[in-house]
């Protein structure tokens, strides 16, 4: 994507399921939990990074001594901030002579010498770059089985309702989040279950001191999971510890958020990329686990693993958007799938350079894109294949040794046309110096085009604002001086705001928004945009599950051809001499690549819960009311 959208969290969870001097004597080392983490949220480091947090706990040890360590960081650059918190201990030890091999000094000193830890990488998605915003949360009480630590990737469109509940509950929550209130949510149930087990105990004749490590050994996790969550409304992988050593990962019912496990005898790992998770554990694609929707992996103090119902899985609703653009491309099934994205555009794109491939130039834009332009030109190639067929059987035993071999070296031409300045940073405050910096945020390739009569196809993987495009890559693609500038998305047109995690929340942000809203302007059909808004207005305080996504009534107008014919004539800069052409994938040809991956409510407005009717009935009246913020 040439424009920078933040990305959803990432999670990290590791399980050692044997002491630490079983990982001193076989990898030397008892930090290789330590070491684990670290690699699992560096490879999950993508841009948009804003925080970092880290929790270890230990299992065993006495009272009075600290058990659950916590640091969490928003400096510039937060992993290395965590970790060299974390290795602080470490350091000290050795300057001051002390044995980092004698391991029972070890566990009882360094604070993050444990065998359950759980990271994160935060991404905020509106604006508050705070301390407190960053995962793991932290809700601690004197008896470890009611402490409970928190990570996750998600967001929730009903806080307002689980803010409520809590204040029903007789609770005072401290502030008003989505993150607050699902802490404070698991947290009750979690209350709720010892305070159980406590009786049932208490009722067998147990003291209160044998009571607690039989709450330890037998707590209900799947009913504390499936209790708090049964209200959730929105995309969540959801990752937590118990003081005492229990941890789950659960995920939505729809699929929305991704999470992935591997566990052997020696470690249980859980990442939101499988890929991540491939390449630090160096195991196969077919080891590597998801989270089914609906599920909770649960990992008991003792070690076992199981995996539980927690929630009635509904259809799968997996982000697509995620699949063109937000996952590793290295995982196995994204990397194929976004091949065929680009694949399944080249009829499009070759009808609209009229076939003309001699005098067409084919690049993309760095770097996420890259895998949808194999795709492409693999359709092209096809194209030419065909063509050479017909060329050849057409003039069977006419052709001379010359034209035979103009026939089959003919191919189409690649260039790397754009070139990104990692270097360049828009440091000044003034609106028309930062524009002309931004203008050179990428530099390109001379010499490669004939000028004036080349026609130069680019590919991106999305265009969601188009901001860049405009103040940035159509100027600088202009001064090759191309007779016709085609930019393709390997994405759907963006209608609709997301309200599942991603930072894409405000409806007048997408450039396919404002162009439906011009083009009812253009056609003296103003009115649509009062009586979508009056619709929105009618049901505002309805409950969510009867509220109706009426916004699409703004784009059933037009067709999709007539958006993007409008999109390019609004991105297309004033002083631009080339022709620009604007060409988007299609939905249905989306759901091809992405069969099992069906979340599409960015392009088509399908949001797979009810509070994303709502969000979207919000944003569409926060835009007519001018209001500003997101709608959840």
């Amino acid at each position: 994507m040439s424009e920078l959208i933040k990305h959803e969290c990432g999670i990290a969870l590791i399980r050692l399921r044997k002491p630490l001097n079983y990982y001193q004597g076989k990898y030397g080392t008892w930090q290789y939990g330590l070491n684990k983490l670290y690699l699992l949220m560096e490879k999950q480091h993508n841009r948009g990074q804003d925080g970092a947090g880290v929790v270890s706990v230990k299992l065993d040890l006495k009272p009075g001594q600290e058990y659950i360590s916590r640091y969490r960081s928003v400096e510039q650059n937060p992993i290395k901030d965590v970790f060299d918190k974390v290795s602080k201990g470490v350091r000290k030890a050795i300057k001051s002579g002390k044995d980092i091999s004698d391991l029972e000094w070890v566990y009882k000193n360094l604070p993050y010498a444990g065998e359950l830890y759980l990271g994160h990488l935060r991404y905020g998605t509106f604006g508050r770059n705070s301390i407190d915003f960053v995962h793991p949360v932290l809700r601690t009480n004197n008896w470890k089985s009611r402490t409970l630590v928190l990570a996750g990737n998600f967001n929730m469109t009903n806080t307002d309702e689980l803010f409520q509940r809590l204040i029903d509950l007789g609770q005072h929550p401290k502030n008003y989040t989505d993150t607050v209130t699902v802490l404070e949510k698991v947290g009750h149930f979690l209350d709720e279950e010892n305070q159980a087990r406590f009786r049932q105990y208490k009722n067998e004749g147990y003291s209160n001191r044998e009571i607690s490590p039989l709450i330890e050994d037998n707590l209900d996790v799947q009913s504390i999971v499936e209790s708090a969550s049964k209200d959730w409304d929105g995309g969540y992988a959801m990752a937590g510890l118990i003081g005492h050593g229990d941890a789950f990962v659960t995920r939505d019912p729809w699929g929305i958020r991704p999470a992935h496990y591997y566990y052997d005898d020696e470690i249980v790992v859980v990442a939101s990329e499988r890929p991540v998770i491939q390449t630090v554990m160096n195991v196969k694609y077919e080891d590597v686990k998801e989270v089914k929707p609906g599920e909770a992996l649960i990992v008991k103090r003792n070690g076992d693993v199981s995996t539980q119902i927690v929630r009635v899985p509904h259809k799968r609703k997996s982000c697509s958007f995620e699949r063109i653009y937000f996952s590793r491309g290295s995982d196995k099934q994204i990397y194929h799938e976004r091949k065929e994205l680009g694949r399944l555009l080249a009829p499009t794109i070759l009808g609209a350079i009229d076939y003309d491939i001699e005098n067409t130039v084919f690049s993309y834009i760095p770097n996420t894109s890259e895998t949808a332009f194999y795709g492409l030109m693999k359709g092209v190639d096809q194209h030419m294949i065909d063509w050479k067929k017909e060329q050849i059987k057409g003039r069977a035993g006419q052709l001379s040794e010359e034209e035979l071999g103009a026939i089959i070296s003919r191919e189409p031409r690649i260039e790397k046309i754009a070139i990104k300045d990692v270097k360049l940073r828009t440091f000044i405050a003034d609106d028309a110096s930062r524009d002309d910096l931004v203008a050179h945020v990428y530099d390109v390739t001379y010499g490669v085009l004939k000028e004036n009569e080349d026609t130069l196809v680019i590919i991106d993987d999305s265009i969601v604002r188009g901001t860049t495009l405009k103040r940035s890559i159509l100027k600088i693609l202009d001064r090759l001086n191309p007779k016709k500038i085609i930019v393709v998305s390997s994405a759907p047109q963006i209608r609709y705001p997301d309200c599942y995690g991603i930072d894409m929340a405000v409806l007048d942000k997408f450039i396919a928004f404002n162009a439906a809203i011009d083009l009812l302007k253009d056609h003296g059909k103003e009115s649509v945009i009062d009586e979508v808004y009056e619709k929105c207005k009618a049901q505002q305080n309805l409950p969510k599950e009867e509220i109706v996504n009426y916004v699409k009534d703004i784009y059933r107008q037009f067709t999709a051809e007539e958006i993007s014919a409008k999109i390019a004539e609004l991105l297309r800069p004033e002083d631009c001499k080339a022709e620009v052409e604007i060409i988007y994938q299609s939905t249905e040809n989306l759901h091809k690549a992405c069969p099992n991956d069906l979340g599409d409510w960015y392009f088509t407005g399908d949001y797979p819960t009810p509070g994303g009717n709502k969000v979207v009935n919000t944003s569409f009246i926060n835009f007519v009311e001018q209001i500003d913020g997101r709608a959840y």
